[in-house]
């Protein structure tokens, strides 16, 4: 979206992905949107076309394989592990079975087929109200680009293989192969219309050390090649025709932030402790194994919160016990002793497998999800729950149920947890007896009966993106009332004090693990109001603990008890905002436009 600029220059906002600051022409990168043609297929001829698809899918599987073996070479295995995803996707029975019905059944050409199907798959995607499984409809999308570039005998072009000049990308997205090949002595950075800091594209823009800025809307259809930006992937920045004022003060910026990262650097081993002695355990949400080791090169205090349905996603069967065991294990050994708190298995409602089979619902979001997900099918439960017990041999492992709207739902969960004890007992199988069980406080009503699941569990954690969102009644993803979606309504942060004090009355801690927690914006807010751990993406753990550090706990209180007795969230936020500013000014400098 433009933003004001000074005269003679045109700027856009969007959201930062990779750190730098460059400037040079632009460089289009245009996505052909090519058309699939819908040919009608003799009877006799179909089985011709199944036979293209099945080469199609070798040829694709070869390039695949070739960019993950350049990626592993460039930047390592963790980075190479992003295609083993392309790769499962590309051989999904689900996806085959259907093209290859409707090769069959409408008696139609594999390209159209492929098309339609991968089309419907990838709608179903990009509507998941989860930010993660949303970016896997990309990965989607790159899979069936270059499955329909093989079958149409048009082989992806990399038009980027002929620059002839260092220069700025700027396209409406760039698929994870693309990215992965960038040449960083021609590309200097880039800019798309859509993506988010979760996307593959923008873990590999970081891993790369490109400066980049993805969400921008409409920018490539704003821009044209050879006109000269500048692309400040700091602030998420992007200025067409830079004055030389302009380029003045970006040259101070970029000087200002390299003394910041230094800074963050320098906290990395210390603990997230106020000014006043009161100290927040900072962990990192992750959803692999191989996450480990940015949870310790950002100094995170071990994870709180593993999603595990990343065992479950991009794969054509269910994970057996042992599979999950061994991935948990892995974590677990990874960050001992330092804790890591598993979430058990979050799929149901808008996060549905293909290989589930469950029935469509009319309401996802309030129907057969997380725990009830889970209670309705024990036998993929109990799975999940001694892959757990077993691990917790290995670490230190605690575990938490999501969606617990009442203690019936945490009293059958717990029965299924001390049976899978009991037969690992009788199978001489070692496991933590005495593991950590906790619960994430999602729903209104698990606030309302806080007090009595605090006496049956060892830990809360706020899901703060649910809480918000079943307490305000607001889908963040239905952009005509998104603006109603405000973390500091005066009801979030009452729900939140309420579920604070009955955890400490009780003598348990509580986490929050939402977006709530890494938004710097809010944690003066949350100090506040007395949380004791904080839970986020491991590369926002160091702003978070360096705000921290130069914040007073007793000023945040004082914020708190405002905020508690104020009816304004817009107000509140002001409010937690200014104090955050007058601790770390340096976290939030930006050029005014």
């Amino acid at each position: 979206m433009a933003m004001a600029a000074k005269q003679g220059e045109k700027a856009f906002r969007g959201i930062p992905v990779s750190n730098g600051v460059c400037r040079g022409k632009v460089f289009i990168l245009n996505h052909r949107h090519v058309t699939i043609p819908r040919e009608d297929v003799p009877e006799e001829k179909l089985s011709v076309e199944i036979d293209r698809l099945e080469e199609a899918l070798i040829q694709t599987r070869k390039q695949i394989l070739e960019v993950q073996r350049l990626v592993n070479e460039a930047l390592g295995a963790d980075q190479a592990n992003i295609f083993e995803a392309h790769l499962l996707v590309l051989d999904d029975p689900s996806l085959i079975d259907g093209v290859t019905r409707q090769i069959q059944n409408e008696k139609v050409n594999v390209a159209y087929a492929y098309h339609c199907v991968a089309e419907k798959f990838i709608e179903t995607l990009s509507k998941v109200d989860d930010e993660y499984l949303r970016e896997r409809a990309k990965d989607l999308r790159d899979v069936t680009n270059r499955v329909l570039s093989n079958l149409l005998g048009r082989p992806l072009g990399n038009e980027l293989q002929n620059l002839r000049e260092p220069c700025i990308i700027i396209s409406e997205d760039l698929t994870p192969s693309v990215t992965a090949v960038l040449d960083k002595k021609m590309v200097l950075g880039f800019a798309t219309d859509v993506g988010s800091k979760t996307s593959h594209t923008a873990i590999l823009a970081r891993s790369l050390q490109i400066p980049a800025i993805v969400g921008l809307k409409d920018v490539s259809q704003q821009l044209q090649n050879g006109q000269f930006i500048l692309l400040d992937g700091f602030t998420g920045h992007l200025i067409v025709n830079p004055s030389d004022q302009t380029l003045f003060e970006y040259g101070q910026l970029v000087r200002r932030q390299v003394s910041l990262q230094e800074h963050l650097r320098e906290v990395k081993d210390l603990s997230a402790t106020s000014l006043d002695g009161i100290t927040l355990i900072l962990s990192a949400n992750v959803e692999q194994p191989s996450d480990t080791e940015a949870v310790q090169a950002f100094g995170a205090q071990g994870v709180g919160l593993f999603r595990t349905e990343y065992l479950f996603i991009s794969r054509t069967t269910l994970p057996s016990e042992e599979e999950q065991y061994q991935a948990l294990k892995q974590v677990a050994v990874a960050l001992k002793p330092n804790p890591v708190v598993i979430r058990t298995l979050d799929l149901g409602g808008d996060k549905l497998l293909s290989h589930l089979q469950l029935p469509p619902e009319m309401n996802p979001s309030l129907g057969m999800r997380a725990i009830r997900y889970c209670l309705q099918e024990p036998g993929i439960f109990r799975r999940q729950l001694r892959a757990i017990l077993r691990a917790s041999a290995e670490g230190n492992l605690k575990m938490m149920y999501p969606m617990i709207s009442g203690l019936g739902e945490l009293n059958q969960a717990n029965t299924l947890l001390e049976e899978c004890k009991a037969e690992l007992r009788r199978e001489k199988i070692p496991f933590n007896p005495d593991m950590e069980v906790g619960v994430m406080i999602e729903v209104p009503s698990a606030v309302m009966i806080a007090e009595a699941l605090a006496q049956k569990v060892a830990f809360f954690s706020l899901g703060t993106n649910d809480l918000i969102q079943y307490t305000l009644a607001v889908d963040r993803m239905n952009e005509r009332i998104a603006h109603l979606y405000e973390p500091t309504h005066p009801a979030i942060l009452r729900m939140i004090k309420k579920t604070i004090e009955a955890a400490h009355k009780h003598g348990i801690w509580v986490g929050v693990c939402g977006e709530m927690a890494a938004d710097l914006n809010s944690t003066p807010l949350l100090l506040g109001l007395g949380v004791d751990e904080l839970s986020v993406t491991p590369s926002q753990v160091p702003e978070i603990k360096f705000l921290i550090r130069r914040l007073k706990a007793s000023e945040s209180r004082e914020l708190a008890a405002f905020a508690l007795a104020c009816d304004s969230g817009e107000e509140i936020l002001k409010r937690s905002r200014a104090l955050a500013r007058q601790a770390a000014p340096n976290l939030f400098e930006e050029i005014e436009k």
